[in-house]
């Protein structure tokens, strides 16, 4: 999934508009290979979580009224292939690549999934042990650590269609988190619109 963020330029056009604007009457979120989906037809606190620069696991807490576990899928220390310049990451650069779920815990719900990819170099050492460690989910490590931190939503958008995909038709966010200036984190989260429509 790192081959996605690869040689992606960062410019002020690429970014969304409906994150910049914060509405958009007739707006689209944008389809891989097919037509886009309209915003106003999506659910308004999925609306409201494709655009937040706040943790997403509390708002998924206070929206759903239950403990969220973020579950640690996979993880692995490795070497960019090539440029993510969205991280300002050249070829051979090590990073930390990290699926995760979050998880209700009481209904064992799966409301968001999670891709991260993590310059480790550009963190203090404690806070870094404690991400590969897997001890909590990014968003609260960083508030508990008391680091400074930006969020920028780059990308908002669906995946192609799938009908093969139990989870059926999504949609996603991709943002980065910078630290003391510089890109450090970025993160693509995944949100099935079934579940979104059914609790609204």
């Amino acid at each position: 999934m790192v081959e996605r963020y690869y040689d992606k330029p960062l410019s002020r056009e690429s970014q969304p508009r409906f994150r910049c604007d914060g509405f958009q009457r007739d707006g689209l979120i944008p389809r891989t290979g097919g037509i886009g989906l309209p915003l106003v037809g999506l659910p308004a606190f999925l609306r409201a979580l494709l655009v937040t620069d706040g943790t997403v696991t509390k708002m998924l807490e206070a929206y759903f009224w239950e403990p969220v576990a973020v579950d640690t899928l996979a993880q692995d220390l490795t070497l960019a292939e090539r440029d993510i310049p969205w991280l300002e990451i050249t070829g051979g650069a090590p990073v930390l690549v990290r699926q995760a779920q979050l998880r209700g815990t009481d209904s064992n719900q799966v409301y968001a999934g999670a891709f991260s990819v993590i310059r480790t170099e550009r963190i203090p050492a404690a806070f870094r042990q404690r991400l590969i460690d897997r001890e909590i989910g990014i968003g609260v490590l960083i508030r508990d650590s008391g680091l400074e931190s930006y969020r920028e939503v780059l990308e908002v958008g669906a995946p192609a269609l799938d009908p093969g995909d139990p989870d059926g038709d999504r949609v996603f966010r991709t943002y980065r988190i910078i630290i003391d200036r510089a890109p450090v984190i970025l993160i693509t989260e995944t949100f099935p619109l079934a579940l979104y429509r059914t609790a609204a």
